[in-house]
């Protein structure tokens, strides 16, 4: 019943691939949404149909909804050229809070847990795979959609680097590892070599299936292992975990250790904007902005230098 809208999605991703756009989750949401209309018999898009599949799952967080539906109205206003009978959903439809959530900061001990909670899973390379993924995630800061698309060609454990292709904004760059990182994904991949000797994908970090990992699954199994763990409400200076606070509490402890350690942290902070793949380093200081004691030893050394003064 929908062959239409799917001969349709592919042409409107054509059409925006070839203006430079990637799409990779927009393509993978608005497939979900067609399986959505296919199921329930439905051949146009209405702005029912797409505000209750957006509204999957009911618990979840308004701007989750929100960027479900987002591609669903770029689809739809595609379509609508095509189609006058499509209903494109207006913006603004699902209200949400207006400003950035409030990062939580993982501890040690958070992540210590998280990783257990991980550890849990009952299929064994499920489990390596989500603990060797949240472990890379904490230690380098990197976004999700970046370390699922690692290829395993993308580390080279000689260097110490890793490689991140193409990542959001089209911009490559390679990460310098801990050796201790490097020991750790070494260990990984011999488990997955164990488990599953010939994956169907290149890629680093792999399913139980031997494919490449999906967002959306991941952000639905990262966020039950948070709930696993415990670190499901908010803490005392930010809010409910999520996975993307992994990559707020990497900026924040690289930073507090510049202070510490007495650093000129004005100097550093272009490189930390490198390394996390900042297009400006306005986005780093954001970053930095919800971290009450990062404020108090820059606060603090302001104080010293002040006292240092004639």
């Amino acid at each position: 019943m929908t062959a239409p809208l799917r001969q349709a999605l592919t042409d409107y991703l054509t059409v925006r691939r070839a203006l430079g756009f990637k799409l990779a989750r927009a393509e993978a949401l608005l497939g979900q949404f067609i399986d959505y209309l296919d199921a329930h018999q439905a051949d146009t898009v209405t702005i029912e149909h797409a505000v209750a599949w957006a509204t999957l799952p009911a618990d979840a967080d308004p701007w989750w909804w929100a960027l479900r539906l987002s591609p669903v109205r770029g689809f739809a206003t595609y379509l609508h050229c095509l189609d006058p009978s499509t209903q494109v959903p207006p913006a603004g439809l699902i209200p949400t809070r207006h400003g950035r959530a409030t990062p939580h900061l993982y501890s040690d001990a958070d992540l210590a847990a998280l990783l257990a909670a991980a550890g849990r899973i009952s299929r064994p390379l499920p489990a390596a795979t989500y603990q060797t993924l949240l472990g890379l995630l904490a230690v380098t800061g990197m976004r999700v959609g970046e370390a699922i698309g690692l290829d395993r060609a993308d580390l080279d454990p000689d260097a110490g680097l890793l490689q991140v292709r193409e990542g959001k904004f089209g911009k490559s760059r390679l990460l310098p590892l801990h050796p201790s990182s490097v020991t750790t994904l070494a260990a990984y991949l011999r488990t997955r070599d164990q488990l599953l000797p010939q994956p169907a994908t290149p890629a680093l970090l792999i399913s139980a299936r031997g494919s490449r990992l999906r967002y959306n699954r991941v952000w639905e199994t990262v966020h039950r292992l948070i709930h696993n763990a415990g670190l499901g409400s908010a803490g005392p200076a930010g809010g409910p975990p999520r996975i993307h606070d992994l990559r707020h509490s990497f900026a924040v402890a690289t930073v507090l250790g510049w202070y510490r350690d007495g650093a000129d942290v004005q100097a550093l902070l272009p490189r930390l904007s490198t390394y996390l793949g900042h297009t400006d380093p306005k986005h780093t200081y954001w970053y930095l902005s919800a971290a009450p004691e990062l404020l108090a030893l820059a606060e603090q050394r302001l104080e010293t230098h002040r006292a240092r003064r004639p």
